[in-house]
Parts: C-alpha cells; structure tokens; sequence
C-alpha cells in the first residue's frame, strides 16, 4: 500500500515538471504585462484579449487578475453595447463565464444586459445563479426581484389561491377522465397543476406543454416534487409546434387549458385549439374515442360605462398645461384607442379590475352578450373569423359620458360548471377595457372576429331614429360579407382593439403611452412644476442684475438660462420653461413625432424655435445625457423623473442627482429639490393573496407553494391605495427623506416609530412620495389626479399588534431600492 500511494504522486510531480514552458511562461508574463497597459491607455478590447491569454494559459493567475479582469470585461462591453454590438457582448461574457463559472457578479451583470434585451428568462436564471451563489448580494436579490414580476405574472399566486376555481376545474377534469379521457394533454402547463389534476383523477397518460422556460423549469420541479416526475411528460415549446408522433406518441382523447386572458382571446386559445383539433385530438366524429377540450367554451359579455380614471388615461381632457395652450398638438391617442383595423404598434386593449378603480364606473347600459363560442366544435372555432357581422343596439340606461366598453367572460368548463370574470364577482380575473369617445342616446356597437379574434367597436348612437356614424365609415364595408384572411389565426391581440369612435386619421396624429397621457391630463402637475420654475427663473435673474450693478459692466444680452429636462419620455416640462422667457430649454423627448408635438406647440404659444432643443440629439447615447450644455456654459435647472409609474424609486436617481449636481451654475437647482416618503401599517389580505401561495395546505392535495413562493417578491407596485381592501392600523408616517440637491442630508438607513391606532395584523406597508418642487410647492404621488401608482412592502409574516402598540420600522435604501423589516417595540 505505501508503494501503491508513493507511485501517483511521483508521477504528477514528474507531469508537472514537464509541462514548464520559458516561451508558454514568457508569453503569459508579456501578456499580462499588455493587459495592465492597455488597462492604464483605456483600450479595454485589447485588455480584455490579453486577460482571456494569460487565464486560459495560466489559471493560477486567476485570484490575482480576478478584479481587474472584472473591470475590463464591464468597460469592454459597455463600448460594445454603445455601438450595437450585441453578439459579441455576449460572446465576450460567455467567455469570461468559463473561466469563472462561479463568479456572481459577472452572472448578474450578465443577466442585467439579457434584461434590457429583453431576454427575461435567461436574465432570471443568472440572477438566480448569483443569488445561490450569495444569497447575501444584494444587486442580484433587487435584480432577481424585479425580473420575478415578468417572468411569474402576480395573477398566478391568485389564481392557486383561488380554492373555488382550482376545485371546479379539478372537478370537470375528474369527470372528463372518469367518463373515458384517459389520455390528456395540458397546453400552456405554468405550475402542472391541471395535468396533475388529471393524473390523480386516473388519466393513463398526461402530457404537458409549456413555452415560458422559467415556467416549464417550475412545472418540473412541482411534478417530481409530487412523485409525477414519470407520469407526466413535460415538453417546452408551444402547442403549435407539437407533432404526433414525434413529440407525442398518439392523440390524445382530452385538453385542458386555460389560455385566456381578461379579453378571452388574447393568449392565442383560438390558434392553440384549432390546431389541436387538427393534429392533436381525437376527431370528434369517432364515437367511440372522441376527443374533447375543457374548458367547452365561453361566452362573452360586455357593458358601456363612464369612468373618469379610464378617460383620462386614454384621451386629452385639458386644453390648458401649465400655462400652455394644447390647441396645436394635434391628435394625441393612448396605443388602445385607435384604430379598427389590426396594427402592430396598437395594444388591442387594456385591463382594469373594475371594483378596484379609482372613482369607480357607471354603467351606461345592461350587460349585453357579445360572443357565444364552442371549444369542441372545430367548424365553429375554424369559421370564426368569417362569422357576419353582428350589430346590437344597447339602450342607455343612465345619462353619462362614454369612456369605454368593459369585457368579461364565463368560462363553461362542461355542461355543468362554469367560471365568471365579472366585475361583480370575487375573481382573480380583470376585465377588458376598450376606451371610446363620448356619445349619449342609443349605442350601436359591432361585433365581429377577424382574424380569430373578438372585436368589439362602438360605431353609432341612435338618435331620434336617425343613425349617427362615429367611424365616418361608409356602410357598404358592413355588408357582412366574410373577410378573408389566409392566416386568419396569425394576429393575435390585433383585432381586439376598435373602440376607437372617430377614425379619421390626421397628419398631426401621435401616440403616448396610457401614463404618459395621465400625466399630461395631471393639471396640478403642470401648475406646481410652472410655479416653481417660475421661482428659480426670476431669483436668477435677480442674481445676474445684482452681479452687474457690482460689477459695473453689463452682460451680453444673448446670455440664456439653460435648463435640461431628462424625463422619461413624453414631457412638457422643458417647453414650460421654455414659455418663462430668456431660457433655452432641451428636451429628452425621443420619438419624433413626439418632438413634431412639442415644437407645434411652441410655435403656438410663441416660443422661439431656437429655445427648444432636444438634447439626444445631441449627445451620443442617452448614458452621457447629464453634459454641460456647453464648454462655457453649466445648468441653471436639471429636471430629473424620479418616481417609476409602478411607485418604485427610479433605478439610479442617486447617481444621476450627484452627477447634475456637478452641472448647475451657482445658484442652479434639481428639479425636484427632495423626495420624501410617506406611509402607513395596513392589514390586507388581499396583497397577501396577491403576493404568495397562502396557507400551510396543499393546493389540491399538490404541494406547489414552496416552488412558486420562490419568485415571490417583497414590494407589490401598481398599486391603487385609495380602492385597495385594506384596514389602517396607523396613522401615515414620514418614513425616509432622499435630499437631490445636499448629498450631506442622505442616508442608506433609519428607524421609525410607528403607534397603532387599532388591533389587527400587520401584513403591509403601502407607501408613496411628496415630491418637493422647492421648499415650498410639492406634489404628491397619491393624490386623485396623479399618473402614478403606488407600491407597498408585503410582510413574509404578518405582525400582531394591539392599539396602542409602537413598531419599529428599519427603512433601507440601497441603490434606489427600498425595504422594510418591522417589529414590535
């Protein structure tokens, strides 16, 4: 035995000594030696080369060479991402992942450019790997959490909260296998949860297919965790894909699905069914093995209705901001109120949850039956795009402005149970908005399917007896005659727009986004950011004639004010300066008709062309936007977005609020000055439901919560606090103070002491900004008018208090990030 040991080890120490190379050690030395020069000459590329030689050819360096590696690979492919050289982006991090497989910080970077490409699966698996790695980092926690909310939508946790779907679904399941469906496909999986139902139920053979990697790597885990992991045959790709046999080895006698949206059609059903009733299901017209799809069908209804919040999201309601005159800016339209006819850049509708809306809604008329459709009758579901046109006239119950037609559906499992998505029902579903213009009397809407999708458009009022055309669209195009469309399942969301009442299309016409036109309809807004630009304007003014009565020597009267709006996307704010006079404005307003708006309405209001610049167009991308506007010149106000529409922090503001510090003259200001954060202890059940599998029992007897719960995340966002269902446990209370203009007043962390006013748990803290202008003009982020949402940090474990109590509340920022931990005192 000592000699058996002895022998290995002489020969690796002999392997080792033969592998010494002078010229492979001399070429390594030189290379590294290159690499930290070209590091020091900023000619990263070339660094980055060097480093991957000496690495690969000697990995002892590894430890050594670990940071500045790092450093070259970040400055190396932020030149490659500001030229739009993607590919090789990627490339250079997959090289630099096999040399340091294991390194967290480069996956999270990684996985920050896959996000902003767009690639949200991937992005969500190196965020993941870097947080297995450390689950202390917190860049990759913050990161993990945002890309959770795209990657597991919230109304997943609903629904597997919702006892009263889940049971009827297993029910119809239950009965379809026990009548003869023992072979079943379930199409767009998520969880397993339907195929499981029908493997319990007794089915011989479950298949499972799901698109969504995260998904379908969540599917697996459910599935072998609950002892299915042989039963179930789980493949990733869309049903549209799937051939017989080669991904299944024969049709299968059942379907379940519930690939439906608030407005029904929206996840593809149609496309999926059709194409499974071709090539995946037994043909219904074999007796004895005939194929069937749960759910059996639906039927859509719909219903007019007045609501303010979802007018002002949708169109212009103010001819006047800030002082400005909007006359000249054209057509404006949300991307959901526009056309009838399918367009790619047109979302085909929007969703609300009724009850939850801020104001509420009046119903203009009775719910009417839109569309009636069967799921097992392949004719039916094949012909739907050449159904006729159906035209219903719906009496207006009650006197009011038409905002909108809202859409719902029930959901027909069998013959015997069903599913509703009203408003009035106590549902994890939404409903479909279809904004519309104003009109009173008698409605005439239209409701057809092209294109295998439901359309719903508004197009008359009946008046007098007389029909009066909101589309301005000649009759004879609604004669009923089918459309044809040789892909009639292609478009999918496109043809459920319509709603728009005037079609005509204008040269000034401009899309903005439904919380940019919020914020142009935010009059209060408008008037705050003109006052106190107003303000800083004059005291500037006042300073430069102090300045040259001392001085005695008169400055050019060429001199402007420079003021430098970075909002996000559609703003007027630089154009409200603009109108202060003897100031030059720049916008960051990127799209170009956007910029054709801005400029009509300077001309309108009579600001010279000359003081309204835009600055992208400018600078080189928009990372270097915060710029001296000139060699001689610095800011006199830099107006930064500092609030997400969600009610998150932007990511970064800190940041940018140090670097336009260094940009103002003397005496420049940030726009806004402070923000300062509010909030208050809620027990809600419903952000429980919404954020997390409840309960200690098994959903359906599966165990599902601790897979799923892993994307659960702290702060829930888009949240409407004045309609949330929630009971106040405390008073509002100043949590944190972020100072933009004196980085001495900042902090990463403070304790706040919070008394409850009433008994209950503790299960949230919604929060929300008073946005400080000055010290004196501020706007807040909950106000009725406002175009944000708010958001609000959801507790693992709901806290007990008793009136009376006092809570500790630990606030931390961390990269515009906020958290809280509370306990009781």
């Amino acid at each position: 035995m000592p000699n058996a040991s002895a022998r290995p080890k002489h020969g690796r120490r002999a392997r080792r000594r033969r592998r010494e190379d002078p010229a492979r050690n001399e070429l390594v030395s030189s290379s590294l030696e290159s690499a930290q020069q070209c590091l020091f000459n900023q000619d990263y590329g070339t660094a980055f080369v060097h480093y991957l030689l000496v690495l690969n050819l000697a990995p002892v360096f590894k430890d050594f060479a670990k940071e500045s590696f790092r450093f070259t690979l970040f400055k190396w492919t932020e030149e490659l991402d500001s030229v739009g050289r993607i590919q090789d982006l990627f490339d250079c991090y997959e090289q630099a992942l096999e040399l340091f497989p294991a390194d967290e910080v480069i996956l999270n970077s990684m996985g920050e450019h896959l996000f902003r490409m767009g690639f949200r699966d991937e992005a969500a698996g190196h965020f993941h790997k870097a947080l297995k790695l450390r689950p202390d980092y917190p860049e990759a926690r913050e990161n993990f959490y945002r890309v959770a909310n795209w990657l597991v939508e919230r109304w997943h946790f609903l629904m597997l909260n919702d006892r009263g779907r889940n049971r009827k679904y297993q029910q119809a399941i239950q009965k379809a296998v026990q009548s003869g469906c023992n072979t079943v496909l379930d199409i767009g999986t998520g969880t397993g949860i339907l195929g499981m139902c029908a493997k319990k139920a007794g089915a011989a053979e479950v298949y499972a297919c799901e698109l969504s990697k995260t998904m379908y790597e969540l599917a697996c885990e459910v599935v072998t965790a609950n002892g299915m992991d042989g039963c179930i045959k789980i493949l990733h790709m869309k049903s549209l894909e799937m051939e017989v046999p080669k991904d299944i080895p024969h049709r299968v006698s059942l379907v379940v699905t519930e690939t439906v949206d608030a407005g029904l059609f929206g996840e593809g059903i149609i496309e999926s069914l059709i194409h499974a009733w071709r090539h995946l299901l037994l043909p219904p017209q074999e007796q004895s093995a005939t194929g069937r799809v749960i759910p059996a069908g639906a039927t859509v209804f719909g219903m007019a209705v007045e609501c303010l919040e979802i007018r002002r999201h949708h169109r212009l309601c103010v001819s006047e901001v800030g002082s400005l005159s909007l006359a000249a800016a054209g057509e404006l339209r949300s991307p959901v109120s526009c056309s009838s006819e399918p367009d790619d850049s047109m979302e085909p509708y929007t969703t609300e949850r009724l009850s939850r809306l801020p104001g509420g809604y009046k119903p203009l008329t009775e719910p009417f039956t839109a569309l009636n459709i069967d799921f097992n009758n392949v004719q039916e579901l094949e012909g739907l795009s050449s159904r006729e046109v159906q035209k219903i006239h719906l009496p207006v119950t009650q006197e009011g402005e038409l905002d909108a037609l809202a859409v719902w559906f029930q959901l027909h499992l069998d013959e015997e149970s069903s599913l509703s998505t009203g408003p009035q029902e106590d549902t994890c579903w939404e409903q479909a908005i279809y904004p519309v213009h104003s009109t009173k009397d008698e409605l005439i809407v239209e409701v057809s399917c092209r294109d295998a999708y439901l359309r719903l458009c508004s197009v008359a009022v009946l008046r007098d007896g007389h029909e009066i055309r909101l589309d301005k669209r000649v009759d004879s195009q609604y004669t009923g005659n089918p459309i044809s469309n040789q892909n009639p399942e292609a478009e999918l969301c496109s043809a459920l727009a319509c709603l728009q009442t005037n079609q005509n299309q204008t040269k000034d016409f401009s899309m903005l986004e439904c919380s940019e036109m919020a914020l142009l309809n935010n009059h209060d807004y408008h008037q705050s950011f003109c006052s106190a630009l107003a303000k800083l304007m004059s005291q500037l003014k006042v300073k430069w004639q102090n300045q040259e009565r001392g001085s005695g020597v008169q400055s050019d009267s060429s001199d402007l004010l420079y003021v430098l709006d970075v909002s996000e996307g559609f703003s007027l704010l630089s154009l409200i300066a603009a109108s202060h006079g003897h100031v030059k404005a720049y916008s960051s307003v990127e799209k170009k008709k956007q910029q054709e708006v801005l400029k009509r309405l300077a001309r309108s209001n009579n600001i010279p062309e000359q003081h309204l610049e835009f600055w992208l167009n400018h600078v080189d991308d928009e990372h270097g936007i915060l710029q001296r506007p000139s060699r001689e010149k610095l800011w006199s106000a830099i107006i930064l977005d500092c609030v997400e529409t969600c009610g998150l922090i932007r990511q970064k503001l800190m940041e940018k609020a140090s670097l336009a510090r260094c940009l103002l003259e003397e005496g420049g200001r940030i726009f806004p000055e402070k923000i300062v954060v509010h909030g208050m202890l809620v027990e809600s059940d419903t952000l429980l439901l919404e954020s997390a599998v409840q309960g200690q029992e098994p959903t359906l007897g599966f165990n599902i919560a601790p897979f799923i719960n892993q994307f659960t995340v702290p702060v829930h966002v888009f949240l409407d606090f004045s309609t949330l269902e929630c009971r106040h446990l405390s008073e509002c209370v100043e949590l944190f103070v972020l100072d933009l203009m004196d980085a001495t007043a900042n902090y990463t962390n403070r304790e706040v002491k919070v008394q409850a006013t009433s008994a209950g748990r503790i299960t949230a803290i919604p929060f929300w900004y008073h946005i400080y202008l000055d010290q004196e003009i501020s706007v807040s982020t909950l106000s009725k008018n406002s175009h944000w949402k708010q958001a609000a940090v959801v507790l693992q474990q709901p806290l007990e208090v008793q009136a009376g109590d006092w809570v500790r509340l630990a606030v931390k920022l961390h990269k515009s990030t906020i958290s809280m931990q509370c306990n009781i005192l």
